[in-house]
């Protein structure tokens, strides 16, 4: 029988990009996963920060490469999406690349006055400020306008928004504003119209009568997203072309508007059969953008993407360890992993969401089929393929076998709460971030160790 790596090969093609096979072992952009593994144990979550940069660049190069194939007279400029890892080591890394922010929360604007008083950013920096906002998340973008953020820009989430800042902001030049359009659904969703943004057909009709005339104000951007992400879909071709249309239309009422903001969605590589043509479509992308401002006769607009996901998933890992095996029946077959997919990787419980999986050793061993099951118990903490649509091996052997999901970089530290209390109090698992020294070795740092006792004690007020 086939061993597990020449299965993979024909099933998928491997070696790929950031993953090879050294002595039977799996390395992860030529980090030594089982080096790691010995020196800090499982479950064990890591953050090879210099993905995060290596991502942006990429997509900087596609833009400007398609801007200048297509003549495209605005420029583009690359905003991280905070939501998606708010973490200092993330964001700090991210802006080593000449970008910018976008905000989704009140907590936000703390966070990048505090960049600002370190010296990692400067008050120059471009804050596209989106969400529905609390008066707290309000009042933040209020005092760091009036405290010299000259290019934070608030995004109008509804019509109401605009009081607030109508009646306190007061500046020598007019603040520029940004309305985010209300997006239609997919077919497929339970509703028809996002619940964020303004109505398309009442967004020039707010701006006529609420701030064309007011002095104080101008609106430079158009905001929208579209909730597929950006895919090659007749969906998404569609929606692009209603918002440049209205882009166009707004354009010639306000003179001022100048900037596109197409939102974030580009997707990441969730699985090794992952062929997304990220070339193609941002080449189209900018191309229709052209078309159809070129047919209304308006110049191009300046691009604003939001990217997240694309920005920090590829940069993160978590490693397990099998603590048993459990045949259940004649076809089920259990690994028992010393974690939880709940508490650690909760998109997989509440998506159904893929990774790449894969094991770190034992390759030369020959496979089968599994499910993985988490340490809760809870009956959802699983992975197998009815859930993630790929079917799941693992090498079949009785050694201690360690495994790994990849690209896990985007939501899932926030999402399951690091640092608090989790289901079956699970602690949080250590966490380690990796650098790259100018000689090409490795830097490790531990961000966080593994979760005690007595800290989940005293969250739960037992100290």
């Amino acid at each position: 029988m086939q061993s597990y790596q020449e299965f993979l090969d024909l099933s998928v093609g491997f070696p790929q990009d950031g993953f090879e096979i050294i002595d039977d072992e799996l390395y992860f952009h030529d980090l030594n996963l089982m080096e790691m593994i010995e020196t800090y144990g499982t479950p064990l979550r890591f953050t090879y920060l210099p993905i995060v940069s290596k991502k942006i660049q990429q997509a900087k190069i596609l833009f400007q490469t398609a801007i200048l194939k297509h003549d495209y007279r605005g420029s583009y400029k690359y905003c991280y999406c905070t939501k998606s890892s708010h973490f200092k080591h993330i964001v700090e890394e991210a802006l080593k690349n000449d970008i910018h922010l976008e905000t989704s929360s009140a907590f936000d604007m703390p966070m990048i006055d505090s960049l600002e008083r370190a010296g990692t950013v400067t008050k120059d920096i471009t804050v596209i400020c989106n969400g529905f906002k609390t008066y707290q998340y309000k009042q933040y973008i209020i005092d760091m306008i009036h405290d010299g953020y000259k290019n934070i820009i608030p995004v109008l989430d509804n019509k109401e928004e605009f009081n607030l800042y109508d009646d306190e902001i007061e500046l020598d030049e007019p603040c520029a504003l940004g309305i985010r359009i209300a997006s239609e659904e997919q077919p497929d969703s339970q509703f028809y119209t996002s619940r964020l943004g303004v109505r398309i057909e009442d967004v020039i009709d707010f701006y006529n009568n609420k701030i064309a005339d007011n002095p104080h104000f101008k609106v430079k951007l158009l905001h929208f997203f579209i909730n597929s992400g950006i895919s090659d879909t007749p969906y998404y071709w569609n929606e692009l072309e209603k918002y440049v249309t209205l882009y166009c239309k707004f354009k010639k009422v306000n003179p001022e508007l100048d900037t596109l903001d197409i939102g974030g969605g580009m997707p990441f590589k969730d699985s090794l059969v992952h062929d997304f043509d990220y070339e193609y479509m941002v080449n189209e992308i900018v191309n229709r953008i052209k078309q159809i401002c070129a047919h209304h006769e308006v110049m191009e607009p300046d691009i604003i993407t939001e990217f997240g996901k694309y920005t920090v998933a590829e940069a993160s890992g978590i490693l397990y360890k099998v603590l048993g095996r459990k045949q259940q029946n004649d076809r089920e077959k259990w690994f028992m992993i010393d974690g939880s997919f709940i508490t650690n990787l909760p998109d997989v419980w509440a998506l159904n969401q893929k990774y790449i999986l894969l094991p770190i050793n034992n390759w030369d061993s020959e496979y089968e089929r599994v499910n993985l099951g988490g340490i809760t118990c809870d009956g959802q903490d699983y992975y197998n393929q009815e859930a993630h649509m790929n079917s799941v091996f693992m090498p079949k052997t009785r050694k201690v076998q360690y495994l790994g999901f990849f690209h896990t970089g985007a939501y899932q530290d926030v999402l399951s709460g690091y640092g608090g209390i989790h289901h079956c109090l699970l602690p949080s698992p250590k966490h380690v971030l990796i650098r790259r020294n100018r000689d090409e070795t490795f830097n490790y740092e531990v961000f966080g160790e593994e979760q005690n006792s007595k800290q989940v004690m005293k969250l739960l007020g037992y100290q």
